[in-house]
C-alpha cells in the first residue's frame, strides 16, 4: 500500500495490491523529471520516503501514466511510516469526517490513543488537495496517428439486454453513426417477449439470439467466445455514445500500449460525476458497460467469474484479475457514455443497483458477492474494514447519494438499526463463505 491508512478509506483498491508487472504506476521522481513534469514535494511529511510516496500518489491521481515499460517506486514494500504523516495523507485526499473516523477506528483496535491524537492534531488546516488542477497534459494526444486505428480491425460489440427495445433502438442509432465502421454487434437477448422483428432493417453488422436463462455474465462469457473480433467492446443497453465513440477507444489502446480502454461513464442519477472522469489516468475500475479489451486477455486468465451471477461486482472482480495479471487498463475520457441507468428493465432486475443495499429487509446485506470479492483477494481483516466503511452510508439509497443531510440523519438512526444490520451482514458473511467454498 502507498501509504498504510489508506487501508481505512479505500480497503479493497486494485493498487493497495502488488501486480505481476509493474508499468510504474507510481511514477519515481526521477521518471517525472524525465517527463518534464514537475512536482513539488510535501515538506510537511517528516519522513523522506512519505514525501516521495506522495509525489508518486500525486501524479498517479493527477494521471500521469509512463508510457516506458519500467517499474516506478516500490509502494508495495510495507514500511512503518510516522503515524502523523499517515494522518497528513489522509486529510490531503479525504473529508475530515472520514479521517476523524480513522482515528476512532485506531483507537478501538487498541493503538496507542494518545499517540494516535497527538499525531492527528500534528497538522491542522490541511486543505484536500484538488489534483484535477495539475493534470499532466499529453500534448500530443489530439494530433496522435494511430496505426491501430488505420490497421482497421474487428471490433465486436457486446450487448446483454433483457426488457429494453425502446432503449436498444437509440443504441443502435449510434452505433449506425460511429465513425470507424470495421464492428460487428452482438446482442444477447432475454427479453420475455422477445421481438426477432426488432433486429431486421438496421445498417449493421448485426448478430443476435434468444437466452432463456435471464444470466447476465452467462450471456457476456458466451457473446464473448462466439466474437469474431480480436477487440472486445462490452456495451449497456440503457446508454448513449458520440459518434467517435468506438474511434477513441482504440486511439487510447493504441497511443499509451495498453490492454483495457475503460471509458467514463457519466449516469444521470446517483452520486457526482468524479473530476478524474475529465482527464486520463491509470483506471482504478473496469465498468462492463463501457470497455474496450484484447479478446486474447479472456484466453489467458478465463472469462467473467459465473459467482457473480445475478449479484454484482462481477465486472470489478474481472477487471483486479486484469490487473493483478499485468494488463494496462486506462482510464479514457474521451470514450464517454451517458448511462441513463432506466429502472425499467434491464439484467440488474435480477439483482440490484446497489450492491449494499438488500431487496428485502432480512436480505444480506452487503450483496453477498461484494464479500466474495474482498474476502477473496483482500483477506477478512480488510473485508471487515469494508464494512465499517460502508455500512452506514449504505443505509441511504442510490438517487440520494448526493443529500447530505439525508447521509447524516441516517447515521444518526443507525444506531436504532444496529442488531438489524449485523444480522443482515452475517447472512451475507456466510452465503459468501459458500461462494469461497464452491
Amino acid at each position: 500500500m502507498i501509504f498504510n491508512f489508506i487501508k481505512y478509506q479505500i480497503p479493497i483498491w486494485y493498487y493497495n495490491l502488488k501486480p505481476y508487472a509493474d508499468f510504474g504506476y507510481f511514477p519515481t521522481e526521477k521518471q517525472l523529471e524525465e517527463n518534464h513534469y514537475f512536482l513539488e514535494k510535501d515538506t510537511r511529511y517528516f519522513s523522506e520516503e512519505s514525501r516521495k510516496r506522495d509525489l508518486a500518489w500525486t501524479a498517479f491521481q493527477s494521471g500521469f501514466i509512463n508510457k516506458k515499460y519500467e517499474p516506478g517506486l516500490n509502494v508495495w514494500e510495507n514500511l512503518q511510516l510516522p503515524i502523523a504523516d499517515e494522518y497528513l495523507f489522509l486529510k490531503k485526499n479525504f473529508h475530515k469526517a472520514w479521517v476523524f473516523y480513522v482515528l476512532i477506528i485506531r483507537i478501538l483496535t487498541f493503538n496507542n490513543p494518545i499517540k494516535e491524537v497527538l499525531a492527528f492534531l500534528k497538522h491542522k488546516n490541511v486543505n484536500r488537495q484538488e489534483y484535477s488542477k495539475q493534470i499532466f497534459v499529453y500534448a500530443d494526444y489530439n494530433n496522435f496517428k494511430s496505426i491501430l486505428v488505420n490497421s482497421n480491425p474487428l471490433v465486436s460489440v457486446v450487448i446483454p439486454t433483457l426488457n429494453r427495445y425502446q432503449y436498444l433502438k437509440d443504441v443502435f442509432i449510434d452505433l449506425e453513426k460511429q465513425t470507424y465502421k470495421n464492428f460487428e454487434v452482438i446482442v444477447v437477448d432475454q427479453t420475455d417477449n422477445f421481438k426477432e422483428e426488432f433486429y431486421k432493417g438496421w445498417n449493421l453488422n448485426l448478430t443476435f439470439w434468444f437466452q432463456k436463462e435471464k444470466a447476465l455474465w452467462k450471456a457476456r462469457n458466451e457473446a464473448i467466445q462466439h466474437a469474431k473480433g480480436e477487440l472486445i467492446l462490452l456495451y449497456d443497453d440503457d446508454s448513449l455514445v458520440d459518434e467517435n465513440w468506438i474511434e477513441e477507444h482504440l486511439k487510447c489502446l493504441d497511443y499509451f500500449k495498453a490492454d483495457l480502454s475503460s471509458g467514463v461513464s457519466i449516469s444521470l442519477i446517483g452520486a457526482d460525476v468524479p473530476k478524474d472522469y475529465s482527464y486520463f489516468k491509470w483506471s482504478a475500475q473496469l465498468d462492463t458497460g463501457n470497455v474496450l479489451i484484447k479478446k486474447d486477455i479472456f484466453n489467458k486468465i478465463g472469462f467473467f467469474d459465473l459467482q457473480f451471477e445475478k449479484q454484482r461486482m462481477g465486472d470489478g472482480e474481472f477487471g483486479l484479475r486484469c490487473y493483478l495479471n499485468g494488463f494496462k487498463n486506462i482510464s479514457n475520457y474521451k470514450a464517454k457514455r451517458t448511462h441513463l441507468k432506466v429502472s425499467e428493465g434491464g439484467l440488474r432486475q435480477m439483482g440490484s443497483w446497489d450492491g449494499w443495499r438488500p431487496k428485502k429487509l432480512f436480505g444480506p446485506r452487503p450483496v453477498p458477492s461484494v464479500l466474495y470479492l474482498s474476502r477473496k483477494y483482500f483477506g477478512n481483516k480488510l473485508s471487515i474494514l469494508l464494512l465499517s466503511k460502508e455500512i452506514i452510508p449504505s443505509l441511504s439509497s442510490y438517487k440520494y447519494k448526493k443529500n447530505k443531510f439525508i447521509k447524516t440523519l441516517l447515521f444518526l438512526f443507525s444506531i436504532f438499526l444496529l442488531l438489524l444490520i449485523v444480522w443482515q451482514i452475517s447472512i451475507s458473511w456466510k452465503k459468501a463463505s459458500k461462494m469461497l467454498n464452491s
